[in-house]
């Protein structure tokens, strides 16, 4: 009987150890050991309070790449970002969850020496068609462009977080709770559905559907763009909404191979104006939406639909309307997000949306 009653108590409390609200209690009990800055000494706002450990899953990479396998976390540095994490609710609002600052690994350094080997190289060598999906333990899937990794103005913004710390209004001290597994953290997210719990396997892939590729077209016109989405057809454009506000844009325009192009200012629409009512924001669209946006000369590049439709940081895409029969028009894309200019196509003549399950 003894025995029966020592077994139970065994058990009892491996199941007790391992229950997440046990994790997260033992979580809120050993901070990281840093500098903390309670009298506020500096003018940094973000070391006010504690940092607690997240721990991080074994984390693989495999898809379109020459060197699958394991990711060394020992071997890269560790960078910061600060959040306002949000949530959709099931009306369809917005519910808040908390700010944060989270430290970990990005996504530009864990995939940095990865060999890409694109499986439709032959057809497009460009590399700005490429996304990579990224899963959980529960299956979960979220989407993140190769451009929004590699091209942006603002670097490592997107985390495997391995610490996080609350960000403590002044006056009301509120204490969100605080997550206690490692985690995505997209920093630009105005919606952070894509910040999934425990990520254990990231997949890079190139943009599945073909293109009738013609380098070096000239002249080179579409008058329409045509919208898709899961392959079937739900728009067209042929001209730009009256209703809709045109923007203006300065930029220096500056290529990753011919360096710089101009510094004249873009003028149009904000593309997810123009295309929202065929692609509505829900979660299923901002965790696992990717978006192909195609020249008439097959030149493309893929776009996260969170990267389009939910950004905080007002880096927007803008569709450009040249003059009717314009070579390169009747439509380009400007990504005002991106250090280079890529993806700035001409003549697009497709939008793309797929959802990756």
């Amino acid at each position: 009987m003894k025995s029966s009653y020592l077994f139970f108590f065994i058990l009892l409390s491996l199941i007790s150890c391992n229950h997440p609200s046990k994790q997260k209690a033992e979580n809120e009990k050993k901070p990281v050991t840093q500098f903390i800055d309670t009298t506020d000494m500096t003018n940094n706002f973000y070391d006010n309070v504690e940092m607690y450990p997240l721990p991080v899953k074994e984390l693989s990479i495999d898809g379109e790449i020459a060197n699958p396998g394991k990711v060394d976390f020992t071997t890269l540095p560790v960078h910061s970002v600060i959040v306002k994490e949000t949530l959709l609710d099931s009306a369809g609002g917005d519910r808040f969850v908390g700010a944060f600052r989270y430290d970990g690994y990005s996504l530009f350094d864990i995939l940095d020496k990865r060999i890409l080997k694109k499986a439709n190289s032959g057809e497009f060598k460009p590399i700005i068609d490429l996304y990579v999906e990224i899963e959980n333990e529960k299956g979960e899937k979220v989407v993140f462009s190769w451009g929004e990794i590699y091209y942006p103005n603002n670097l490592h913004k997107i985390l495997i977080a391995s610490g996080v710390s609350r960000i403590v209004p002044s006056k009301t001290k509120e204490l969100w709770s605080l997550p206690f597994e490692s985690k995505i953290v997209a920093a630009s997210d105005l919606v952070t559905e894509r910040n999934i719990n425990s990520p254990v396997r990231i997949t890079v892939k190139s943009y599945p559907h073909s293109f009738n590729v013609q380098q070096g077209m000239s002249p080179m016109y579409s008058s329409r763009i045509d919208v898709f989405s899961s392959s079937r057809q739900v728009g067209q454009i042929e001209s730009l909404p009256a209703n809709l506000n045109n923007e203006t844009f300065n930029t220096i325009f500056y290529g990753r191979g011919k360096g710089v192009h101009n510094t004249t200012p873009f003028n149009g629409v904000l593309l997810k104006d123009l295309i929202l009512k065929d692609y509505p924001l829900n979660k299923d669209n901002l965790k696992s939406g990717i978006i192909c946006i195609a020249g008439k000369d097959g030149y493309r590049c893929a776009v996260s639909y969170s990267e389009l439709f939910n950004r905080n940081d007002q880096q927007e895409f803008m569709l450009i309307k040249t003059k009717s029969q314009e070579d390169g028009g009747l439509f380009r894309l400007f990504a005002a997000s991106d250090f280079f200019s890529d993806r700035a196509i001409k003549s697009v003549s497709e939008i793309n949306l797929d959802i990756i399950k």
